[in-house]
């Protein structure tokens, strides 16, 4: 389990971000791959109103996956900053702390999105037509919040201390399974939306239990019962870090429910559209997540170690990365966008050219301006890294209100390519905010620390 371990103190910074970062990569695809097929198999097999039903609940769902990997992210910070100071006795009290929030986490929210569930997408205007599958998948997602939870910040500790391997290794599990028993769930058993969502679950609960194997492995994370005793003052250093990202991804969700009740409003035929472009979303983002992981780690880690120096080569290195692979992807989607696309649509269906027609367009538009998002996931993360989770938490307010006030607005002037600019300004507004702000906590760093070491 050793040599799985990065210190990112040491080393060329470009280097270590990327190979921090490739892992996270692969697992992401393994990851999308078993959100692709999840869709692909409700959107033949089940139709039109299937593909339309997930995609009411898209953000709900992403409001529950939201503050659970905001969670996981706060707690991930403060163990890293204690690993790259090599405090090994606080860094023990900060896994045992975090891990006795995720289970009282797990309850509340587990409660709290059973109840609102109904209340939620009747508010949002879910059309009656799908409400009763929308409200099946989500009843059985938030079952497993628990099990979610777990997942994230098992492989976020894991990140912290610069272990990227096993998240990929726990997402290549949870792909195998998920894809698998999506096929014999929805295909051969007929469970419909049902099976995808359970598919889903069970696959998230061994992907968790594979972290929790390796991670009892790390002779480091070998806790003892004293470092279970409640410490208040770690506790709320915890909570300042992950109470403001998981509210900041809470505000972002809030948001995305708002556009998909404005997206709701232009019919099922539009719904099934904007929902097979945002399953690709995933593929459109999932370079910038891994690069957003390895920047906070990194950060983290040399800020713990006092690397000043080493903040600013890293950010700069992560930055020209991330804009070179926003590009690459943005190419691939836009040249092979409508096969994709294609996945998700039964083709027999009268409908289909029209949803395709809708998705490839929204696809379209938010591949022109991706490096916007890539560059907004680089300077987002290398702030939360260094522990300023007020000014992330204000720059998901921007992307609420850009979201919201351009979808609200630009349909009266540009049709639905309003709805389709509402993400590209919101992660504009965002970017600007967080990029002025980290230049700004860079011009205050120590001169006289961390001298960098290239190798």
């Amino acid at each position: 389990m050793k040599n799985r371990l990065i210190r990112m103190t040491e080393g060329a910074p470009g280097k270590l971000i990327l190979q921090f970062a490739l892992p996270l990569m692969l697992g992401s695809i393994f990851q999308q791959t078993y959100t692709i097929v999840d869709t692909a198999v409700v959107g033949q097999v089940v139709g039109v109103d299937g593909l339309a039903a997930l995609g009411a609940v898209d953000w709900f769902n992403w409001l529950s996956l939201g503050i659970c990997t905001g969670l996981a992210q706060g707690f991930s910070i403060l163990i890293a900053q204690f690993f790259g100071g090599k405090d090994d006795v606080r860094l023990k009290k900060a896994v045992a702390m975090s891990f006795l929030l995720t289970f009282l986490a797990a309850v509340l929210l587990t409660s709290g999105f059973q109840l609102s569930a109904r209340p939620v997408l009747n508010l949002m205007g879910t059309d009656p037509a799908i409400m009763e599958g929308a409200m099946t998948y989500v009843r059985i997602c938030f079952s497993g919040i628990s099990v979610v939870l777990s997942y994230n910040v098992l492989a976020a500790i894991l990140r912290a201390i610069g272990d990227s391997t096993t998240p990929l290794v726990a997402m290549v599990i949870a792909a195998g399974i998920n894809v698998g028993l999506d096929l014999l769930f929805v295909v051969v058993f007929r469970w419909g939306i049902a099976g995808a969502a359970a598919a889903t679950v069970i696959g998230q609960f061994f992907s968790a239990m594979y972290c929790l194997v390796r991670l009892k492995k790390v002779e480091v994370m070998r806790l003892k019962k004293t470092d279970w005793k409640w410490d208040s003052l770690i506790v709320r250093r915890l909570l300042s870090l992950s109470g403001p990202l998981a509210f900041q991804s809470a505000v972002i969700a809030i948001g995305g429910m708002i556009l998909q009740s404005i997206v709701n409003t232009f019919g099922v035929i539009f719904v099934a559209g904007f929902t097979a472009t945002n399953k690709l979303y995933g593929l459109l983002e999932m370079a910038a997540i891994s690069f957003g992981h390895a920047m906070s780690t990194y950060t983290g880690q040399n800020l713990g170690a006092k690397n000043f120096k080493r903040i600013k080569k890293g950010v700069r290195a992560g930055a020209k990365m991330a804009i070179m692979t926003a590009v690459a992807t943005s190419v691939i989607m836009i040249v092979f966008g409508r096969y994709f696309i294609a996945l998700f649509v039964d083709g027999s269906n009268t409908e289909s050219e029209a949803v395709i027609t809708y998705a490839y367009h929204y696809l379209f538009t938010m591949s022109l301006f991706l490096f916007i998002l890539y560059l907004l996931y680089i300077y987002r993360s290398a702030l939360q890294g260094m522990g300023n989770t007020g000014v992330p938490l204000f720059s998901g307010i921007v992307e609420l209100v850009m979201r919201i006030g351009s979808a609200l607005i630009l349909p009266y002037f540009i049709n639905e390519y309003g709805v389709y600019m509402a993400e590209v300004l919101a992660w504009t507004g965002a970017t600007i905010l967080l990029i002025l702000c980290y230049y700004r906590t860079e011009k205050r760093f120590p001169s006289d620390h961390g001298t960098s070491r290239e190798e």
